[in-house]
């Protein structure tokens, strides 16, 4: 019998990968390629949608050029492709043309910030106005906000509204509407196709427009708004077939049978069931506590969101999540903008120079701080330097900053959930991401939670999750394999070894350090 295989199309914040896996989900080939980030003010990030589209392009292509070179019949095996994405991150283009009306508003841009204040104020329920429909506070976080400024700032974006020529995506609908035909394409019978316009339930979740309980656009919320349905995709699980790839496409007729976010790509990758949580470290840092058919609505500063739907007809598991918009990109920043590090696997060894950090606390707010603060009037600080303070001190405080992050909104997710969803005994935290290669960071976080963290043999769950969800539905795999089945590769665990009172000070020392960082977005220049 002929040898089945699954794509995973990985398409991040900062690169886009696609990894193919043979039945067994053994990742046997990859291709990984960076992008261009813009900044073209202080808080704004965008990307471009079409140097991503081609990222993909090359991904796909250049993975599969290493498959068959190591002897894999990928051409006639590739039975189906999962895709998973950065969320929130959104893209508005024309449907006649094909092309985008305006850069990609990346999740972590910050320019909507005078639209949440202004809506804060109009709104009866303030904040948390669409809380209960949506799951989500007012945040620049989300689609929803960064649609309206789209509307009220881009003349083509109004227009082509206007026109009935406006589509609006999350980055799998951008990617999905063009890998199956965009404005006009072929298939393999060479019939003419035009990109399915769709998204998946755990992106919609994630524009402050989808419904919670219905899984559908929130008709209330969109007249409040003043968004057009008409411009919003098709919602549909995470694990279906959606469509089929068009000629033109390194991966010509194979269909896209799994779509996620990224964080609950990494959920289905790391087989969280109800009451069981993990961090993905990117980035930023996305710790999600699946919280089963429930939607749990939280009193401390966390989201309430989508876990995954493995199916049009299974169950809906719903999750408890905390982001934390700097992690990874705090390590960048050491390298790039101030030169401490030449890489960031540096950092380890910079960090292992010193015993710890010397009384310095560095608190990553960049761009403003997520949950379970949500203050986007924070600013980056380090404090406790003295003479005695070295590089070791200030890379050491960086990664403790990560895991500080973590501990609070792992804090936050044990208030509001400890009862009904955290089940009994040692809990313990499933981790992946580039980041968690850092066997120093994974025992600082052990350290500061006091419980047990637990490392996958294969930290890219992310990709994994995908797969499983295409597999899932064109059935190669099974919902009992996936979370069942033999995983022969033993994961490694970090055990604390912190004791109480000293996690104690620690942690009463950086709640002083981040209430130090309010109130400071209008530092003059």
């Amino acid at each position: 019998m002929a040898a089945s295989f699954v794509g995973a199309i990985d398409q991040g914040t900062t690169s886009t990968r696609f990894i193919i896996y043979d039945a067994e989900a053994r990742a046997i080939a990859s291709h990984q390629v960076e992008f261009t980030q813009f900044y073209p003010e202080a808080g704004w990030v965008e990307h471009d949608p079409m140097e991503i589209l081609e990222s993909v392009r090359v991904c796909t292509a250049k993975a599969m050029d290493k498959a068959t070179a190591e002897g894999f019949n990928v051409d006639g095996g590739l039975k189906a492709i999962g895709l998973t994405n950065q969320r929130e991150t959104t893209v508005v283009w024309s449907k006649s043309s094909g092309l985008p009306l305006y850069n990609a508003i990346v999740w972590m841009d910050v320019r909507t910030s005078s639209i949440c204040r202004r809506l804060e104020k109009e709104l009866s329920g303030g904040r948390i106005h669409f809380l209960e429909a949506c799951g989500l506070p007012i945040s620049t976080y989300f689609s929803a906000l960064k649609i309206l400024w789209l509307i009220e700032n881009v003349d083509e974006v109004k227009k082509a509204i206007k026109k009935g020529d406006a589509l609006f995506g999350t980055i799998d609908t951008w990617l999905i509407w063009n890998l199956t035909g965009g404005c006009g394409g072929l298939n393999r019978d060479q019939n003419k196709v035009q990109g399915v316009h769709v998204t998946d339930c755990s992106n919609a979740s994630r524009t402050m427009l989808m419904n919670l309980k219905t899984l559908d656009w929130d008709k209330p919320t969109l007249e409040t708004l003043g968004i057009p349905l008409e411009i919003l995709p098709k919602i549909v699980s995470n694990s279906e077939t959606i469509g089929v790839i068009a000629n033109g496409w390194p991966l010509s007729g194979v269909p896209i049978a799994g779509c996620l976010g990224d964080q609950h790509a990494a959920m289905l990758g790391q087989l969280c069931q109800k009451g069981e949580a993990k961090s993905t470290y990117g980035t930023g840092a996305f710790i999600l506590l699946n919280t089963g058919e429930e939607v749990i609505r939280s009193s401390n500063g966390l989201l309430s969101t989508i876990a995954y739907k493995l199916g049009p007809n299974a169950p809906t598991n719903y999750a408890l999540e905390g982001s934390i918009a700097i992690a990874g990109a705090a390590v960048q920043w050491l390298r790039d903008g101030l030169g401490i590090i030449q890489s960031a696997k540096e950092i380890e060894d910079l960090a292992l120079l010193v015993e710890n950090s010397g009384g310095v606390y560095f608190v990553p707010a960049f761009n403003g701080l997520f949950a379970p603060w949500w203050r986007d009037d924070a600013r980056g600080a380090c404090l406790g330097i003295t003479r005695f303070t070295n590089k070791g001190h200030i890379a050491r405080a960086v990664l403790e900053s990560m895991c500080f992050q973590v501990k609070d909104v792992l804090d936050s997710m044990h208030k509001d959930a400890e009862e009904k969803v955290i089940k009994e005994g040692e809990f313990l935290l499933r981790v992946d991401g580039g980041a968690t290669v850092n066997n120093l960071l994974m025992q600082i976080q052990a350290d500061l939670l006091g419980s047990p963290v637990v490392r996958p043999a294969d930290i890219e769950t992310t990709a994994l999750g995908a797969a499983y969800a295409a597999g899932l539905a064109i059935g190669i795999w099974t919902t009992e394999h996936i979370f069942e089945g033999e995983h022969k590769e033993k994961p490694t665990t970090f055990r604390p070894k912190l004791d109480d009172e000293h996690r104690r000070k620690r942690n009463e020392s950086w709640f002083k350090a981040v209430s130090r960082t309010f109130d400071l977005a209008d530092l003059s220049i």
